[in-house]
């Protein structure tokens, strides 16, 4: 699904699908522009506003339970996970980024919803603005568009089914 003339992939159609964004507040100068990405994502994919909700929680280890209550809840096709851990001088990095990559992807397995990960994971706070610059770059934009996509071939996997 390639535009001819440019090679860039062409945006999935989000319509008729819900999402949950839930971003951590935690790193919020970086995380709310991973927000504003996955909705301009989504937005140009052409869901309507109110078939996004947005879910905050205090940080990124709270991301795959909240990611896991949402998608529990039935409502929602696909759910954007974002957030920023940025490295320190102690292993707390290690054990945050492994524990919230590893509980998404156990959350999305048990409860049978595509979740998206757009967290950042970078040694400096320089490296994670430049991964939440805004346009089709954007981390939390990428993310938005794999839900879609992932949204989409679970639809057409369980024969039109949510």
């Amino acid at each position: 699904m390639r535009h001819a003339d440019t090679g860039a992939r062409a945006l999935p159609s989000a319509s008729g699908y819900r999402f949950a964004i839930v971003v951590s507040r935690f790193n919020e100068a970086v995380t709310e522009r991973l927000c504003d990405g996955a909705r301009a994502a989504l937005s140009a994919a052409g869901a309507p506003s109110d078939a996004v909700e947005v879910f905050e929680v205090p940080g990124a280890f709270e991301l795959p339970q909240a990611a896991r209550c949402a998608a529990e809840g039935g409502q929602y096709d696909a759910v954007v996970c974002l957030g920023c851990v940025i490295r320190g001088e102690t292993p707390h990095f290690e054990y945050i980024s492994t524990a919230v990559a590893h509980g998404i992807q156990e959350a999305s397995g048990e409860t049978g919803v595509p979740m998206a990960f757009g967290v950042l994971t970078t040694d400096t706070l320089a490296q994670a603005e430049a991964r939440a610059v805004e346009g089709p770059d954007n981390k939390g934009y990428e993310a938005a568009v794999a839900a879609i996509e992932m949204a989409a071939l679970f639809r057409r996997l369980r024969g039109g089914r949510r």
